[in-house]
Parts: structure tokens; sequence; C-alpha cells
């Protein structure tokens, strides 16, 4: 699926807030209970669109238009700077892929003071990166870097990013309460919430294991977006929706391992050759 948009970055000076999908109390299933019902629903969407989408089961996802409030409620990290947005929301950045013939978007954020985590589909086929925070505080991208094996990239600033939260030690369990920080559509920083459903194979990459699934509300334009705990801690990277508006994420140990594995990124594809 490729997203393309003639939207602007627009005014970054305040947040959607929305809750968790309705619905009764979340409970894990098995494994193989979960993994048939996501093989019937599952449209493998990506939620940014610079990469083809395999052919999947079920029907196509319809895109959402997020609602919005006034004003964003602080989430439960805390810590809230003068200009009303906690660190969750500080440490987000939206990414707009300049390609050649076509403008797709996304979300990422921070590793380090000048390191952002997103999708590979993100950011492949590009001409330029163009990052904007928060604040609306334009950042120059030095570098891009993709992973062959799960939808991750490593992005690289010139200046150094608002905000840098903490990589949690161990995956979410079933049930555990989950918040996603991104910009869906390219437009507003938006936080939704939700629980984790349980483990899936991944639909798009089998080789990449088991990903995790909630039912946190996310949108195209949300991949890359930090998935965290109660803590502020990120837990997962948003990649992709099915049709139940389900949300894929790949979970922190994954994203720890990949990162501390020197070979596993390589420069990411450009339109430009």
């Amino acid at each position: 699926m490729r997203r393309r948009t003639t939207r602007g970055r627009g005014d970054a000076s305040g947040a959607t807030v929305r809750g968790a999908a309705p619905g009764g109390t979340v409970r894990s299933a098995p494994d193989g209970a979960l993994s048939s019902v996501l093989a019937g629903v599952l449209a493998g969407v990506l939620l940014a669109g610079c990469a083809a989408v395999p052919t999947m089961p079920g029907p196509t996802p319809t895109d959402l238009v997020p609602s919005e409030v006034p004003r964003p409620t602080p989430t439960t990290t805390g810590n809230l700077s003068p200009d009303g947005f906690d660190a969750a929301q500080r440490m987000a950045v939206r990414i707009r892929n300049v390609g050649c013939g076509s403008v797709s978007t996304g979300s990422g954020f921070a590793i380090d003071a000048r390191t952002l985590i997103t999708n590979r589909h993100v950011v492949a086929d590009s001409a330029e990166l163009q990052l904007s925070t928060y604040d609306g505080r334009d950042l120059a991208a030095t570098t891009a870097s993709t992973a062959s094996l799960a939808d991750l990239a490593v992005v690289r600033t010139t200046d150094d990013l608002p905000a840098v939260p903490e990589l949690a030690d161990v995956d979410p369990s079933p049930g555990d309460e989950v918040t996603v920080v991104g910009y869906p559509e390219g437009g507003r920083l938006t936080v939704t919430s939700g629980r984790v459903i349980g483990g899936t194979t991944d639909p798009l990459n089998e080789n990449l294991g088991e990903v995790l699934v909630t039912d946190a509300e996310v949108e195209p334009g949300s991949s890359g977006s930090a998935v965290l705990d109660e803590g502020g801690r990120v837990v997962g990277v948003v990649y992709a929706k099915n049709s139940l508006d389900q949300s894929f994420i790949v979970p922190v140990s994954t994203l720890r391992s990949m990162l501390d594995d020197a070979a596993a990124f390589v420069d990411a594809p450009s339109c430009a050759g």
C-alpha cells in the first residue's frame, strides 16, 4: 500500500489523545487460536506508504480519520515540560519521505541524542527524509539504514533530538496496557492506548519469528511509532495493522538484539539511485 499525500507538515503545537479500543476485558488467546484468527483477517497493511505489501487473506482495511480533542492529556510518564508535553510526546518524530514522484509519511522515536528508530518501509526509496519534532523544529537526516529481517530502520540526525526514552528490558505480556505515540496521517501528534492481545508469527516475514498484537488504534502514518509501557519505556515499534484494527509491533527484544548486531542494518535504498 503506497500512501501519497499533499498535506504539509502542519502545526505540532497540540496533540490528540484517544483511549483504548472498545470492548470487554482483553485476554490472551492460545498461540494456535490467535494465529488462526489472525490468518483469517490479516490484511498485512503497512502503515506508511513506501513498500509493496504481499497478498494476504482477508478484507482490505479502511483507513480511519483520527478524532481530536482540544488539548493533550499527559500520559503516565509525567515529567511535563513548560509547553505542556510529557517526555513520551517529546521523543516522537514526524518523518516525511520525499521520493521520486511521491510523498509519504511515518513516525519515529529517539534512542539517543542523534539517532531515531522507525520502520524500513517508512524510509525506503526516498530522495529526501524530512524530520520534525513535537515543537515544529525541523531536523536534517544524515544517514538512514534498514534491517533486512525486521521492518526496522535507523536514522541519524545532525542536531540533537528533544528527548530520549528508555528501552524496556523485557517484552510486554498479554493484558499489559500500552500507549502508542506518533503522527498518524502525517498530522498532529497523537497518543492512543490499548492492551497487548498476544503474540503471533510475523505475517509479513515469517523468518523474523514472533511479533506482538495489540488493540491500540493506529493509522497510516503511525508506522515507526514507539509503543510504551505504563512506565514510559519502549516495548515495541508499530509497523502494521489488520482489518480488525489490531496493531502489530516489533517487540523490544527484537529491537535490542538487532541494535547489538552491527551487520543487521545496511544503507537504506534510495529512489535517486
